[in-house]
């Protein structure tokens, strides 16, 4: 009797295990890429299959001494076995319009375009439905949005996103330019009937104010997170610069009116990045990294305020301090890491053609490794909100993780030939860095429950000009418009389903065992070397656990951090541009039960 009880306790101690979740990975065949093509990306997934969008160049018009193109797309359709079943292009739906995205929303799908017309300076915003089951049009175009160009330089911007439960899209849009912006934001129900539309403007100089978030509450008001900034004296009297002076974060109503403005200056702390989102209770909630001073070079702690909307007063405020004693402590790189940069920038430079000196060489290389362990002794200020789950016990659990960019330049020296002159060809290179993942559980009551970062370096560089024809854009901003499309492989991808929460990433495939701050970790830079990890959290108890999913030697590298989740899945792609032979690219879905 006694060994029976041993082995029912036995029995139930392994039970967590036992209850482990379970993964699965797929992958389809290699995808045929028109000529032209820029990019692949999974919008959307139905019952019936999996929707892919392919952007690509289209001729516009032909003349004696060359052509203009304009942007065009392809809606590709596969199905559950990732095999297409439709790839339908909207090259001649598109005649005379330059076409902008798909945009999924409560189970219809819209392509939308826009129109400029130069004589009138007027850019024209159009959405027709897509009939999921063909790829075409169910609905003709309609005009959304148009916009007027007062000045020469004025800038249309313009985001697509969603209401506060997803069921209609949203349109913000700014003329920029003026000595003061003005923002616009307008709801879309299914038959793209438009509400009426709150326009909103502010004090600010247009220079001085940077908007980063809008949220659009279920009961019809709008959040504005905006960075304020000021100028400081550079190092010589006469120079002066903009610097990041606090954030400005203001409720609206439905006319437009300001009801409330919010405190972002807590206990004369510094909130150096910000997330707002609202409960399905209605109230707001405030998450932010602050500091204790200004000129801070880390993040001191995490501060959680739950706001009435109605009102914009706190009606709880729980923060928590952050230590170095927190964070590992930093990679150890040996000669394999040293390799796989050899080799990945080697990768680099044979696109490019020609010898490249070490990297070594680059001042501002230098200022960028200098600035990368500065940060790392102290808990790092380029911490950013990546995502925020309920959890099942109505709590919260946040994901945040250290990113930045910065550039450098390398120059390249081709010796002459029989007495000619050599030659110094200068590259600038932009380096995006993706490190340590913070995740924290924030109870019903407000209570920080627990706290964890999973420590990781990944980095990503890429040179302007560069043949992998995904564009090149060399500025990282914080701006509420900013398409910047970087990195593709670094970062992550996260789902969450009942009490636990599935990140995908790829690492080192000697992190295995990396799952808590403190331990000793490799980087990567090599992604076609990298290996996809699968770490699964428990919300309740924080406990963390990690296995491998695949290798990216077998695929084209995955690129999570850019897959999109719908239900217990996560679809994305994988592309491997390869210095000599085909590029290659596939879809893939990861799913976890």
């Amino acid at each position: 009797m006694k060994s029976f009880y041993l082995y029912l306790l036995a029995f139930f101690i392994a039970l967590p295990g036992m209850a482990q979740r379970k993964s699965s990975v797929k992958w389809g065949q290699d995808f045929k890429l028109k000529k032209g093509s820029i990019d692949l990306k999974v919008i959307d997934s139905d019952k019936s299959g999996i929707y892919l969008q392919e952007e690509h160049l289209a001729m516009k018009s032909y003349y004696v001494f060359g052509a203009s193109f304009r942007s065009s797309g392809t809606l590709v359709k596969m199905n559950a076995n990732l095999s297409e079943i439709y790839r339908h292009s909207y090259n001649k739906d598109l005649r005379g319009k330059e076409f902008e995205q798909f945009f999924p929303c409560a189970g219809d799908l819209f392509i939308i375009a826009s129109a400029y017309h130069k004589g009138d300076k007027m850019l024209e915003l159009f959405a027709a439905k897509v009939d999921k089951a063909t790829g075409e049009l169910s609905v003709r175009w309609k005009q959304i949005a148009s916009f007027q160009q007062e000045r020469k330089n004025d800038k249309v911007r313009f985001k697509l996103a969603y209401n506060a439960d997803s069921t209609k899209m949203m349109l913000v849009s700014s003329i920029q330019g003026k000595e003061r912006n003005e923002y616009k934001i307008q709801e879309f129900d299914s038959k793209l009937k438009a509400s009426k539309p709150i326009v909103i403007s502010n004090e600010f100089e247009a220079k001085k104010y940077e908007l980063e978030d809008v949220l659009y509450t279920v009961n019809n008001k709008v959040v504005l997170v905006g960075r304020v900034y000021e100028y400081e004296e550079g190092k010589k009297k006469k120079d002066k610069f903009l610097d990041f002076s606090h954030y400005n974060i203001r409720v609206y109503d439905a006319t437009g009116k300001q009801q409330t403005e919010i405190n972002t200056s807590v206990n004369g702390r510094w909130l150096s990045s910000t997330k707002v989102l609202q409960e399905k209770n209605e109230d707001l909630v405030l998450a932010a990294f602050y500091s204790n001073e200004k000129k801070a070079r880390r993040v001191d702690g995490l501060l959680v305020q739950r706001i009435d909307i109605n009102t914009g007063k706190v009606i709880s405020t729980n923060d928590k301090a952050i230590n170095a004693a927190m964070l590992s402590d930093g990679n150890n790189e040996d000669d394999d890491d040293k390799e796989d940069d050899k080799q990945d920038k080697g990768d680099k430079v044979a696109r490019k053609g020609g010898k490249a000196k070490t990297e070594k060489n680059g001042k501002a290389a230098k200022e960028g490794t200098k600035e990368s362990k500065e940060e790392a002794e102290g808990f790092s200020r380029y911490m950013k909100f990546r995502n925020i789950f309920y959890t099942s016990d109505g709590g919260l659990m946040i994901l945040a993780e250290a990113f930045h960019s910065y550039i450098y330049t390398t120059s390249y020296y081709s010796p002459g030939v029989n007495g000619a002159p050599g030659t110094m060809k200068t590259t600038t290179y932009q380096v995006f860095q993706s490190d340590d993942l913070l995740m924290c559980k924030i109870a019903a009551s407000g209570n920080i429950d627990w706290m964890h970062v999973l420590p990781k370096s990944q980095t990503e560089h890429y040179a302007a000009g560069s043949s992998s024809g995904r564009g090149t854009g060399l500025s990282l901003t914080t701006s509420y418009f900013s398409l910047l499309n970087y990195p593709y492989y670094s970062g992550f991808g996260a789902l969450h389903s009942g009490h636990n929460l599935s990140i995908v990433l790829n690492d080192n495939p000697k992190n295995m065992d990396i799952t808590a701050a403190g331990q000793k970790f490799k980087s990567v830079r090599a992604f076609g070397r990298s290996e996809c990890f699968l770490v699964s959290v428990d919300d309740v108890t924080g406990k963390i656990t990690r296995k491998v999913l695949f290798n990216n030697r077998d695929i084209p590298t995955a690129m999570p951090g850019k897959g999109v989740v719908i239900g217990n899945d996560l679809y994305l792609v994988g592309r491997s541009d390869r210095a000599f032979g085909k590029t290659r690219i596939a879809a893939g879905k990861i799913s976890v039960k």
